[in-house]
């Protein structure tokens, strides 16, 4: 009895214990099944979302910029494409023992490399090299380190580098305009980038695309009036003219007389935009559209249309210098020598201080003012340009005898040289003021009239004996061509009055006389090889520069080319005491 009620009692104990197993094991097999149904019904959005974290990627589809190109269509700026480097640190942090290839690789330190991600691993998306070349971005990948992956981004390069460096400008490393036209027309020469949806491997190899997001919208290109030729002429030209005088800067423009239009704007020193290491804000900003001066006697053409406009001069007054000077208050003006009575074009073509005195003098304040405001002066010019200046003509009841004097050859006002530049294209195109352009038009826009033609056409006969043999200008003469301007050296302002050592020397002027295409202003500052007048400096870079865009444009020739010099027929009559003029 006792055997068997053990073997009953061991039995039972058996059977207790396999139906406890069946029992977990079907509550486990109900449990994995409520799981499954649960995962693929209730969670399935997580579960999704938790592949697509690991293998789905929204990618931007870069769109690259506007292409800039000149008049002609030759290429200015241009975008390239690129990769950059990118890393998720948390990926990569479980791959640790990779960093020292990955440093050698992007030739950064190991330690700053590994506090970069280490410091970062709460972030998907950390940069470690921009714009590098494809072929580049192409090794780091293949190393197969995790977290490693490349984006396609487009860099800006400039093919004429610092020939159009001041114009242009230069965009950032997300490619964005940050000075000069590229900032002025970013809204427009900017793409709007795309995205789409892909599938990535481990390596960050795109195995299949999903699906298109949001396309990509290339900027707009952007044809601008300059003519590349032209550019590279006045550059060329004003790097010289700096290195052979020893000048520490200098600005040249050229505008279309007929059109508002910017042919060529160069600045000394340059620098390459192509090369973001080497600049430095001191060197990028376009000084002939930010930096102002004062013009010296390059502004005396504009006191003379003053006259002109206001009924009480023409080319036949007489203007009498003696003896050589004229006290203004406590002020003394004087000229290089006693003229004695001259008219004015010998007061142009000598550039008498004492004859500009007794002119400015004459005329009411408010009408000198006016003539100088209509001509742009004191105002920003149309063109848009960024941080371009707009000079200082203080208004006319500021001014006092001493101070118009002062003005009427070139000091007491400020411009810049865009500004006085599209002053002399007005003289030139018959006193009509149009709108400075960096794009290209379609003919002659609307202008307003700032000056009666015959004003115009008498200044410009008068600006040619400047550059007759006995004029300050003679250096300015095209082979050729008649040419019409104005020579200016100012002392440059100091603390507590002007330098005697440090000039500015200037020349703006028109060419051909007869029918003006071009209008163009030299400034070279600072020369100091020995010789520093406007006529000596400037006026030569002008002769080459402009006759040099006469040539490319085929602008016919006005005058034979060994013809005598003549002295303008609009200039004639009057006593002149000093040598015959041309």
């Amino acid at each position: 009895m006792k055997a068997r009620s053990a073997r009953e009692s061991v039995s039972g104990s058996f059977r207790w214990r396999v139906w406890l197993l069946m029992s977990l094991l079907g509550a486990s097999a109900l449990g994995l099944v409520w799981r499954a149904v649960d995962l693929q019904l209730v969670d399935h959005g997580f579960l999704a979302k938790e592949g697509d974290a690991r293998f789905s990627r929204v990618l931007d589809i870069a769109a690259h910029r506007g292409t800039i190109t000149d008049r002609h269509g030759e290429p200015l700026a241009v975008s390239t494409p690129v990769d950059s480097i990118w890393v998720n640190p948390g990926e990569l942090a479980l791959a640790t023992d990779q960093i020292p290839r990955l440093a050698q690789a992007l030739k950064l330190d190991r330690q700053e490399l590994t506090r970069r991600i280490t410091s970062n691993l709460d972030r998907e998306f950390l940069y470690l090299a921009r714009h590098l070349q494809p072929a580049e971005a192409e090794q780091i990948k293949a190393l197969g380190i995790p977290g490693i992956y490349t984006s396609r981004e487009y860099r800006r390069y400039y093919p004429a580098g610092e020939v159009s460096g001041h114009l242009l400008g230069f965009t950032n490393v997300d490619d964005s305009g940050q000075e000069g036209l590229e900032l002025a027309f970013d809204h427009w020469l900017a793409g709007e980038d795309g995205a789409k949806r892909v599938i990535q491997d481990r390596y960050g190899r795109i195995v299949q695309n999903v699906e298109s997001i949001r396309p990509a919208r290339p900027g707009r290109d952007l044809v601008l009036s300059v003519d590349l030729r032209i550019q590279y002429l006045a550059y060329r030209e004003l790097k010289a003219a700096i290195r052979d005088q020893r000048a520490s800067a200098g600005s040249v423009v050229v505008l279309d007389v007929d059109s508002g239009e910017v042919l060529a704007m160069v600045n000394q020193p340059a620098y390459n935009p192509n090369d973001r290491e080497q600049i430095e804000p001191s060197s990028y900003r376009n000084r002939a559209a930010t930096d102002i001066f004062e013009p010296g006697s390059s502004i005396k053409p504009f006191f003379v249309a003053a006259g002109l406009a206001s009924g009480k001069y023409d080319s036949h007054s007489i203007i009498d210098t003696s003896p050589g000077f004229f006290k203004v208050g406590v002020k003394i003006f004087e000229d290089e020598h006693d003229l004695g009575a001259i008219n004015i074009a010998t007061v142009l073509a000598k550039s008498s201080n004492v004859g500009m005195a007794h002119i400015a003098l004459s005329l009411p304040p408010q009408e000198i003012w006016t003539t100088l405001n209509h001509l742009g002066f004191g105002e920003v010019t149309t063109s848009g340009y960024p941080g371009e200046s707009a000079g200082l003509l203080p208004n006319y009841s500021q001014w006092r005898p001493i101070g118009i004097a002062t003005m009427s050859h070139g000091y007491g006002l400020s411009v810049t040289p865009l500004q006085l530049a599209h002053a002399y294209a007005t003289i030139g195109s018959s006193g009509v003021s149009r709108p400075v352009s960096f794009l290209r038009v379609d003919g002659p826009p609307q202008g307003t009239r700032a000056l009666e033609p015959t004003v115009c056409r008498e200044l410009v006969g008068m600006l040619e004996s400047v550059v007759a043999a006995e004029g300050t200008g003679k250096l300015a003469a095209i082979p050729g061509y008649r040419v019409a301007g104005k020579t200016g050296t100012a002392y440059k302002a100091t603390a507590g009055g002007y330098s005697t050592d440090r000039y500015m020397a200037v020349f703006g002027g028109v060419a051909p006389a007869t029918d003006p295409r071009l209008a163009a202003v030299v400034i070279i500052d600072e020369p100091t090889a020995g010789q520093h007048r406007g006529g000596e400096v400037a006026a030569p870079v002008f002769s080459r520069i402009v006759g040099g865009a006469l040539r490319l444009l085929a602008v016919a020739p006005d005058k034979p080319v060994n013809a005598p010099e003549e002295l303008p027929a609009s200039v004639g009559g009057g006593s002149v005491r000093t040598a015959a003029l041309p």
